[in-house]
């Protein structure tokens, strides 16, 4: 089940104009193209901002997400039509044979549950023709990212047109390691409405992302830096055998 923030209709209509820095995308657009992909699935695409970055190169996208409200956002922006898109995840998926398959983001570490983690592993090899390409991120738990989720770090109040003054923040509410779970608050100004979102994220060591892909026939080709964030990140870049 989709988190709050993505599954909620009002949330996911204004989740880009809360984060409008996609910078971090721009790693993958470049792999993208080092790779020649000409297909790509997108798994966990959200409300479509690297989809439809990829289609404005020529590429034919899947993206593919289990929350109907972002999907809906996603196939409300020009261009749309461009990309086919499927509500689900990658445990179900039609038969595809793609170059290149992304976790952009939170993606791969919001799957939290090893047998679904497991089974969209397996997903994503189905879906990829041979010798076609996985990349995903994860967070180095060593960086013990979650210290710097408080509401003093993240308080702001961002005006969106149509919507008014929206008020958010996120609070820590757990540390299990390697499971930590957050909370994200939303006030609309508009009509006093107070919104939240719990999400939990896996913190995968690189050892253990690294087995679980050569165990569902990958080659690990390489693991990157994210050029956005310096030494906080694994990407993935796994090669189907």
């Amino acid at each position: 089940m989709a988190d709050d923030c993505f599954g909620h209709p009002r949330l996911a209509a204004i989740y880009d104009p809360l984060d409008p820095d996609r910078s971090d995308l721009d790693a993958y657009l470049r792999m993208a193209e080092e790779l020649g992909a000409r297909q790509v699935l997108d798994i966990g695409c959200g409300t479509g901002v690297f989809a439809l970055l990829l289609a404005d190169l020529g590429i034919d996208v899947v993206g593919i997400d289990p929350a109907q409200a972002s999907v809906d956002v996603a196939r409300a922006k020009p261009g749309s039509e461009r990309v086919r898109w499927i509500c689900g995840d990658a445990t179900a998926l039609p038969s595809l044979q793609v170059d290149l398959a992304t976790m952009t983001a939170n993606v791969a570490q919001a799957i939290a549950d090893p047998d679904t983690w497991q089974k969209t592993l397996r997903g994503a090899n189905e879906a990829l023709r041979p010798g076609g390409r996985l990349v995903f991120e994860t967070r180095d738990p060593a960086r013990r990212a979650w210290e710097e989720w408080t509401r003093e770090n993240s308080y702001r109040v961002t005006e969106i047109p149509g919507v008014g003054s929206v008020e958010s923040w996120v609070q820590l509410i757990d540390v299990s390691r390697p499971m930590v779970t957050f909370r994200w608050t939303y006030i609309f100004a508009a009509d006093g409405q107070v919104l939240t979102s719990d999400s939990t994220l896996r913190f995968r060591e690189r050892e253990e992302v690294e087995t679980d892909l050569v165990a569902h026939g990958y080659v690990v080709e390489d693991v990157r830096d994210a050029p956005d964030r310096p030494g906080k990140e694994f990407v993935f870049l796994a090669r189907r055998v």
